[in-house]
């Protein structure tokens, strides 16, 4: 799940029995074949080629990992995620229910709470974050622009979602349609303005452009954060 949200739901670890259940597909947020081809729809989309190396960042039980180890070369994937038992089950489960045991070494996915991306010891092509944004209040949000940065190959880039408010006084929550989730200024799950988004990612770190819409059932928008 997502790093730096052990102070929530997201942190809590699922037993053995939890996991032979499919809990672990509830914890990541349901919605399990729609939102893991969408993410990889976009991503080649947007240039995601087999050759390429992605970091997936909020991995989670592997919901988009599935079909991106399915997609990409052997190796090409890797996973990190705050929740260990959620990685036990995308590797344990999943992706051998899915026929693709052999495709993803284990030390590609990774338990870590503070973004350390460079654990890795690689650069990346590619990197995603879908729903770790709308997770963290600001300093964690900085925290996992820069610690991705420090892993992407100069012009890598990196893609995430967000719950978007409109510029000018920051409302302390907004419904967003469709999906019917309420966010907030203040606890989770967050909302913010793209200008916020601009000035925490860091003016030498990435060229941000914004996407928007992208076919998010819960109507969160994309930012593509390109590496300088």
């Amino acid at each position: 799940m997502r790093p730096g949200t052990e102070h929530n739901v997201y942190g809590r670890e699922l037993s053995e029995a939890e996991i032979a259940a499919g809990r672990h597909r509830e914890l990541a947020g349901g919605m399990w074949e729609e939102l893991g081809r969408l993410q990889l729809d976009f991503l080649v989309g947007e240039g995601l080629r087999p050759q390429h190396t992605l970091l997936d960042v909020g991995c989670g039980c592997l919901r988009g990992g599935v079909h991106f180890v399915r997609y990409l070369e052997p190796g090409h994937y890797y996973g990190l995620d705050v929740n260990a038992s959620l990685l036990k089950a995308g590797y344990e489960v999943e992706l051998p229910a899915a026929g693709l045991a052999g495709r993803l070494p284990r030390e590609h996915l990774l338990q870590d709470g503070s973004f350390a991306c460079e654990r890795f010891g690689r650069l990346f092509d590619f990197a995603l974050a879908q729903s770790v944004l709308t997770h963290l209040p600001a300093e964690q949000v900085r925290g996992c622009l820069e610690g991705v940065a420090r892993a992407l190959a100069p012009g890598g880039r990196f893609y995430a979602t967000f719950f978007e408010a409109p510029e000018g006084e920051l409302p302390a929550e907004l419904r967003h349609e469709p999906g019917g989730i309420t966010s907030y200024a203040d606890r989770d799950p967050f909302h913010y303005r793209l200008s916020d988004l601009r000035a925490l990612s860091g003016p030498r770190l990435y060229a941000l452009r914004y996407v928007g819409e992208w076919g998010h059932p819960r109507s969160q928008r994309m930012l593509c954060l390109e590496r300088l």
